[in-house]
């Protein structure tokens, strides 16, 4: 990885944002998305903002929130970013509560501290908030409001890192059929993510996203 350029603002970020590395340039379509968003999140506002990358497992949250972050400090505004895989509860926590490691009901319900995500971090990165922000509530052995990105795809096989995690391509598989994808589906029923959403991007061609 490059070194970091001391003329850009500040980049505070948590650990696991750092578990996939930074993307490459993915040609001037994706480039020109980018930083059209970036630019309608500056214009928002001159003081504190958040924003929402969210979407189905695999969509690439993580890749298009370091490429968002990078165009915005490329505007001239500091960022830091937060990981709600860094807001889930103890495993034994989990577990009490209902969590099978399983079932995508247990997993949507009883995976998260959402309270913790709430009070740690969302309340006080606010605008009226105090800004000091926690980017990490747990260690946890189970495994990361306001303006709203929100990437879409079909659910993925597994990952990579799933397959060597899980012991197979068909267990990681399963996983992501049987715990999250069916999780994700709970959320898209029970939220409707896309209602509250900003702005929704067709992320399935990586080279050519759409603002839809």
């Amino acid at each position: 990885m490059a070194a970091p350029d001391s003329s850009l603002p500040p980049a505070l970020e948590p650990v696991s944002t750092w578990r996939q590395p930074e993307p490459p340039p993915a040609g001037p379509q994706r480039t020109a998305l980018i930083g059209e968003v970036a630019a309608r999140i500056t214009a928002l506002s001159a003081g504190r903002l958040r924003v929402a990358v969210d979407g189905l497992t695999g969509s690439g949250k993580t890749s298009f929130g370091h490429e968002l972050a990078a165009a915005v400090r490329g505007l001239g505004r500091p960022t830091l970013r937060a990981s709600f895989d860094d807001f889930k509860n103890p495993w034994d926590e989990a577990r009490q509560l209902g969590y099978d490691r399983l079932s995508g009901e247990g997993y949507y319900r009883n995976a998260y501290d959402f309270a913790s995500a709430r009070d740690l971090l969302l309340v006080p990165a606010g605008p009226q908030g105090s800004g000091n922000v926690v980017l990490r509530a747990h260690s946890s052995g189970i495994t990361g409001s306001g303006w709203t990105c929100r990437p879409k795809s079909r659910w993925p096989a597994g990952s990579p890192r799933d397959t060597a995690a899980e012991g197979g391509a068909d267990a990681a598989t399963r996983l992501h059929r049987d715990r999250y994808y069916a999780a994700e589906i709970i959320y898209l029923a029970e939220v409707g993510p896309r209602a509250h959403a900003d702005l929704v991007i067709d992320n399935e061609v990586l080279r050519r996203p759409l603002i839809l």
